[in-house]
């Protein structure tokens, strides 16, 4: 199956939007994060999960998206309206309570067990040839939250055998390493990029579908470690009309859905 390139009525932003939007489950409480998993987090609200609740960094909680687009947590459409908005330190004991199903997590770097890296690049840690951001919650969410929905982009660079740091645990080096470091629940649950997607078993990352611009030679190519594909991988089911039609009433200049994405 070698890579297509066909001409597509929406962007691999658009297919990942939709297929994050899908693991939202109604009524269900995500922790939201920036640009893509909010677009999510609308279509979802907006088709099967009408019941769903949204937690914001800045100790935002949400029962329906802010009514413009955010450019920032801090925006003042996410603060008119919310249910709630208080320390940020409120937030973080719903997570450490579990009461928070799922949340939405990416990184510069992930490996086949789901570590999450968002501290730094190469192997001294004293003298990274890249310094990045650091956990910013992160950490919390992949340790506390009952899943995770991970989106990212697709390439080697990004999607390596090992990470350099671990900021964020998924499934240590697989198994049943959570339970043994005593992390009582959670781990990555999918992991969308902007070529496919995977889901985790036995702690280990397994292909399940591919987008329909790209084809599994091509994700094995761009994929740090030996790729695992299901038996029955299959093309990701596309946008339907009406999730395209939200993402695009909502983000409608493609400001997080189409700058850069194809």
């Amino acid at each position: 199956m070698g890579p297509r390139r066909l001409s597509m009525p929406y962007s691999s932003a658009e297919v990942m939007v939709a297929e994050a939007a899908r693991e939202i489950a109604d009524g269900e409480v995500v922790f939201v994060g920036m640009r893509l998993p909010l677009i999510a987090f609308v279509v979802a609200k907006r088709t099967h999960a009408p019941n769903a609740i949204g937690l914001f960094e800045l100790g935002i909680v949400r029962d329906e998206p802010a009514d413009e687009l955010l450019y920032t947590m801090g925006d003042i459409p996410n603060v008119e309206n919310a249910l709630w908005c208080g320390p940020m330190l409120a937030l973080m004991g719903m997570l450490q309570r579990g009461e928070v199903q799922a949340g939405f997590i990416g990184g510069a770097e992930i490996d086949r067990h789901g570590n999450l890296n968002t501290t730094a690049i190469g192997p001294d840690r004293q003298h990274p040839s890249v310094a990045l951001p650091g956990s910013g919650g992160g950490a919390d969410i992949a340790s506390l939250a009952h899943r995770l929905i991970v989106i990212m982009a697709h390439d080697k660079r990004r999607l390596r055998e090992r990470v350099d740091f671990i900021t964020s645990p998924g499934y240590g080096d697989g198994g049943e390493w959570r339970a043994r470091v005593g992390l009582p629940r959670g781990g990555p649950s999918v992991l969308i990029t902007t070529l496919g997607v995977f889901r985790f078993t036995g702690g280990e990352a397994v292909l399940v579908s591919y987008h329909p611009t790209s084809s599994v030679d091509e994700i094995a190519a761009n994929t740090g470690w030996t790729l695992s594909v299901a038996d029955d991988v299959r093309a990701t089911e596309p946008p339907s009309a009406q999730e395209l039609r939200i993402i695009r009433e909502y983000d409608p200049q493609g400001f997080w859905t189409r700058r850069g994405t194809d």
